[in-house]
């Protein structure tokens, strides 16, 4: 079993996630095999060109590692991180479903996959956690 016993008693925990709380992003699920985070895009995700802003992109990724990894092993920080863009997303929505592809004693790696509401590949993140003791 991890961290968090209920989705409600990990929204509580990530509420203090300011920036992550304040662009407008949810914990739409979590258990101890997923993690999955979503974001309705408005004008303030985007950039002058009227594009999703790719740090709104990773933001959303990183949400969701960040729940799949601290529901994995309370006090997990990210110690590397790499994402690709893919495509330009066309829908109103974005999700980023994150799952686990190792965890080891004192780090695990995190894959997370970026799709719009039009079922666009958006981005693929991975982020390797450290745990900390």
């Amino acid at each position: 079993m991890g961290t968090f016993k209920t989705l409600d008693e990990a929204r509580e925990y990530f509420k203090d996630d300011g920036f992550a709380s304040a662009n407008g992003i949810v914990l739409e699920e979590l258990d101890d095999n997923h993690a999955l985070t979503s974001v309705i895009l408005t004008h303030n995700h985007r950039n002058a060109l009227g594009g999703v802003m790719g740090g709104a992109i990773f933001t959303l990724a990183d949400f969701a590692f960040a729940a799949l990894s601290n529901q994995l092993h309370m006090g997990t920080v990210a110690q590397q991180i790499s994402i690709n863009y893919l495509s330009a997303p066309k829908g109103d929505r974005l999700t980023a479903k994150a799952v686990c592809r190792k965890n080891g004693r004192n780090s695990c790696v995190v894959n997370v996959d970026v799709t719009d509401d039009t079922g666009r590949d958006i981005a693929q993140f991975v982020g390797t956690g450290f745990k900390l003791q």
